[in-house]
């Protein structure tokens, strides 16, 4: 690393080729491709791939704010976006359905999933700030933002928040990026996949039961209602927004919203294998967009963390149902991947130099 002009180099002293260019194709094309094949499985079908065109809307609007306000005001960027998700979990109550604190039997809401972007974003605000006393502070709304979980009555949001919490301590001391990250992308691997073999029913008897008494009845009955679909539609699923409408356990709940309340499973269901591997692919490409930010590791760790909690949530609730979610989320990476501003400088040299892994 360059201590004087801060911008890394390479072993034989040359600046690397700067891929930012190809990342940000690749997430135009991913978001193009998911926008493209939910039109696909909708053809011919009684199904409504609004929903999805305005997820895919939502996250690209969001991604390319993120990148311009990080650049601009980095810190105070991520510190209103941390404010306003709490406040917007804080006051959502019924106004919001899915993010009241006493969800429905199964459901999973979005209230969890705003903390978890409102602590993210502290994190990150903190990671990017200069002063010692700023950055106590900013971790401190981090620590207020899981008692606000707990005022909630969301324990899955409070264990997430700590969670973020604890990942950007870490974070602060470690040296490479990418271990952390290939971590965080196990971690959200090894949810996905647990959700998968909850609904497959394949697991241990006693761990199959402990889990079904923590998920309720009725969600594990939606995953599987998801999961036979799938069986039945591998390639392009039963067209978007059509789960409610197929699901027998949906049909038989007077409080349910039609949704499966697993991303995956719902994207497996309504969309096939194609729709699981783009999103998927969405996911990579932030993760990948993230290792090669110019921004530090605190940063870049620290919103990863947040969006692998919001991937683990969104795999057994229903998180990414709701548009301020994804717009959220697609803005905290768009400020953990934003180029600062020539000149600007957002880490001690001490702290810069050992960040020496691109």
């Amino acid at each position: 690393m360059d201590v004087r002009s801060g911008g890394p180099v390479t072993e034989g002293g040359q600046e690397p080729r700067d891929r930012g260019g190809a990342c940000d194709v690749a997430g135009a094309v991913v978001l193009g491709l998911c926008a493209v094949w939910a039109l696909v499985c909708a053809a011919g079908r009684d199904a409504r791939p609004e929903g999805v065109l305005l997820a895919v809307l939502a996250v690209a609007a969001g991604y390319a704010c993120g990148r311009i306000f990080g650049t601009l005001l980095p810190v105070l960027a991520a510190t209103s976006l941390a404010l306003g998700a709490l406040g917007l979990a804080l006051a959502s109550g019924e106004s919001m359905p899915g993010a009241s604190a006493s969800p429905a039997p199964g459901h999973m809401g979005a209230a969890a999933a705003l903390l978890v972007l409102a602590a993210g974003a502290a994190c990150v605000a903190a990671g990017a700030a200069q002063a010692a006393a700023v950055r106590v502070l900013l971790r401190l709304v981090a620590l207020a933002v899981a008692a606000g979980a707990l005022a909630l009555g969301s324990a899955a949001g409070f264990a997430a928040v700590l969670g973020v919490l604890l990942c950007s301590l870490a974070a602060a001391r470690m040296r490479r990026r990418l271990p952390g990250l290939v971590g965080l992308v196990v971690a959200a691997v090894l949810v996905v996949g647990a959700s998968w073999a909850v609904a497959e029913d394949v697991l241990p008897q006693g761990l199959t039961v402990s889990l079904r008494g923590q998920l309720t009845p009725s969600r594990v009955g939606l995953w599987q209602d998801a999961l036979d679909m799938a069986k039945e539609n591998p390639l392009a699923g039963v067209g978007p927004d059509r789960f409610g409408g197929l699901s027998q356990v949906a049909r038989q709940s007077v409080d349910s919203d039609g949704k499966p309340h697993s991303a995956p499973l719902q994207q497996a269901a309504e969309q096939g294998v194609m729709g699981v591997a783009l999103l998927g692919a969405a996911y990579c490409w932030l993760v990948y967009g993230l290792w090669r930010s110019p921004r530090s590791t605190p940063v870049v760790l620290s919103a990863g963390a947040a969006l692998t909690a919001l991937a683990a949530l969104a795999s057994i609730g229903n998180a990414l149902s709701f548009t301020p979610v994804t717009a959220g989320a697609a803005l905290l990476a768009g400020l953990a991947t934003a180029r600062l501003q020539q000149g600007a400088a957002e880490d001690p040299p001490r702290d810069r130099a050992r960040d020496l892994h691109r």
